[in-house]
């Protein structure tokens, strides 16, 4: 059973609020699951916007399990679902117009295990408003991984996750990545505000044992855009050990699950 088909289960067995939010380059549904009271603080939960880490997921449907024991959080376990199965499961994941392109894309290797990018070749997790195409990595045609986009929330994915986070116009934002294990937690706030962000950090980090870390030269990630336009904590947590290689697989989300499981409960309880 493939990445998609394991989401997509849970999300039809789960008898909370949930709402599919939008839909990807191919068509694929984007679920979110509604967990708590609508009750400060709400925040929303976000896995696998890069498509090689998909055992995020994982995570997510340990959140999902767990609960949550002061507010409420929107889990979006899969938010780019075509790119997950690209890296997961090959050319045979994308519909037939696009797999010549994703495979030149690819430098034609058929091997997209490391691809982070969605069905159009777009690094979501670039392509949002946030001092976009500023980032010392970006690239600025598709590719497999940093390329920003034709234009900011360009991508279907990117776009549907920002219409919802409106919607919910939530408390703060968690975004689950891997690997490394460390938390950025800051994007150019003044002083009073990332005064604010770091004692959240810091439950963060006292959770899941993780050090806060500045991504200095990144930009247009979802971490960012919220802390920018919206002015809340927002926090990226990248999960697993350095020394894992890329694509972390099933067999690794028990360790992160293990170190990350309360992270939620510690946050919305930090506020």
């Amino acid at each position: 059973m493939n990445i998609f088909e394991e989401t997509e289960i849970v999300y039809r067995r789960y008898r909370g609020e949930k709402k599919i939010y939008g839909r990807s380059a191919e068509e694929r549904p984007l679920f979110a699951m509604f967990l708590g009271k609508h009750e400060f603080p709400v925040g929303i939960s976000q896995y696998a916007i890069h498509a090689r880490e998909w055992v995020t997921t994982f995570l997510a449907f340990a959140h999902l399990e767990r609960g949550i024991t002061r507010g409420g959080v929107w889990l979006l376990p899969l938010t780019n679902p075509d790119g997950a199965l690209l890296s997961q499961m090959g050319l045979c994941s994308l519909s037939e117009e696009r797999r010549a392109t994703a495979l030149k894309r690819n430098n034609g290797s058929a091997d997209f295990s490391l691809w982070k990018a969605n069905a159009d070749g777009v690094d979501l997790n670039v392509n949002f408003d946030a001092r976009w195409g500023t980032g010392l990595k970006n690239v600025f045609s598709p590719a497999p991984e940093n390329y920003i986009g034709k234009a900011p929330l360009s991508a279907p994915e990117s776009s549907a996750l920002w219409r919802f986070t409106l919607e919910v116009s939530p408390d703060y934002t968690v975004s689950w990545h891997t690997k490394g294990e460390e938390i950025y937690w800051r994007f150019h706030e003044p002083f009073f505000r990332a005064a604010r962000d770091k004692r959240l950090a810091t439950v963060l980090s006292e959770s899941t044992g993780y050090p806060l870390r500045e991504a200095k030269g990144s930009a247009g990630g979802y971490k960012d855009m919220c802390i920018e336009k919206l002015k809340i904590p927002a926090f990226t947590v990248e999960c697993g050990r350095e020394e894992l290689p890329h694509p972390l697989g099933k067999e690794q989300a028990g360790e992160i699950i293990q170190k990350c499981g309360g992270a939620l409960c510690a946050l919305a309880e930090g506020f």
